[in-house]
């Protein structure tokens, strides 16, 4: 059994993997150390496992798209003087193979066993279905 958990966050008004990438990027140059985060309201229970190996996995238009590596949790103090969580990133996005994913608010957790492979590298999209497959599975509400 492994010994890290990942997360799952919806990646809200993104359009793709490389608008998050260039969103990232931009809001990368207004921070001291450039690495990428995500400020949440939560503190993550389970922080040890998330920092022992987890990623946060993106889900980008109803469907998880890519992962980045968390490197910490930071404690940010907002204006409002609300403690909140900075889920501080790797700044690599490493696509993976998609997988379906119906709305929800907030984060979750997602264990290793149920999480998207990676593609290989270089590679940006999974390699189409052939057409009669993705019928058959459209015709049994899978895709």
């Amino acid at each position: 059994m492994d010994n890290y958990i990942n997360l799952v966050k919806l990646s809200v008004g993104t359009e793709t993997v490389d608008g998050l990438a260039a969103w990232q990027a931009e809001y990368r140059k207004q921070l001291p150390e450039g690495l990428p985060r995500h400020v949440t309201r939560m503190w993550p229970k389970r922080e040890a496992e998330i920092l022992n190996g987890g990623s946060i996995y993106w889900v980008i238009k109803g469907q998880i798209q890519c992962r980045q590596r968390i490197l910490r949790l930071d404690e940010v103090i907002g204006g409002d003087g609300v403690r909140r969580c900075a889920i501080v990133l790797e700044p690599e996005i490493h696509r993976t193979q998609v997988a379906l994913r119906r709305p929800f608010q907030g984060w979750r957790y997602l264990k290793p066993e149920d999480t998207p492979p990676d593609l290989p590298k270089g590679r940006t999209a999974e390699k189409p279905l052939p057409p009669e497959l993705s019928q058959a599975l459209a015709e049994i509400g899978v895709i």
